[in-house]
This record gives structure tokens, sequence and C-alpha cells, in this order.
């Protein structure tokens, strides 16, 4: 899982400092980190697209995807598949 390199884009995007570090799979995000705003999703978006070489369509994103960190480690996994 790309676990590692996803919190590492959060921490950059959100510009939360050490507290990335603290993130697990199961660490909520969407309502749980007050920097994940509609913005910060277009930003964090973006961020991953260049990072991973993927591209991420809109109808291919939603809440569940920004759930926790593990589901948008999974979602960064699927799209390297």
């Amino acid at each position: 899982m790309y676990l590692g390199e996803v919190k590492h884009i959060l921490g950059a995007v959100l510009s939360l400092g050490e507290r990335s570090a603290d993130f697990d799979a199961d660490s909520p995000l969407l309502g749980s980190v007050p920097e994940l705003d509609s913005m910060a999703v277009v930003q964090l978006i973006t961020a991953l697209e260049e990072q991973f070489g993927i591209t991420v369509h809109d109808d291919e994103i939603g809440a569940a995807t920004f759930a926790t960190v593990g589901s948008l480690a999974r979602f960064v996994e699927a799209k390297l598949a």
C-alpha cells in the first residue's frame, strides 16, 4: 500500500507538520482534519496525480475516498493497478 507516501503528501499539502506522522490507515480525514476543505481536496488530488503519474476524474472521487488515510491510499493503489 502507498500509506507512507500518501501521509507525506497529506502533510505537505495541508501543512500539517508533524501531525501527519501520527496518521495510520484508520485515521479519519474528511470532517476530522480542519485543513481538508474543498480547496485542499483539489490541491491534494493534484499532488497525488503529480506524485504517482495518475489522472483522477471528477466522477471517480467522493466522500468515501477521503474518509480515512487508508481509503485514500487504497484509491491511489487502485489507480496504479
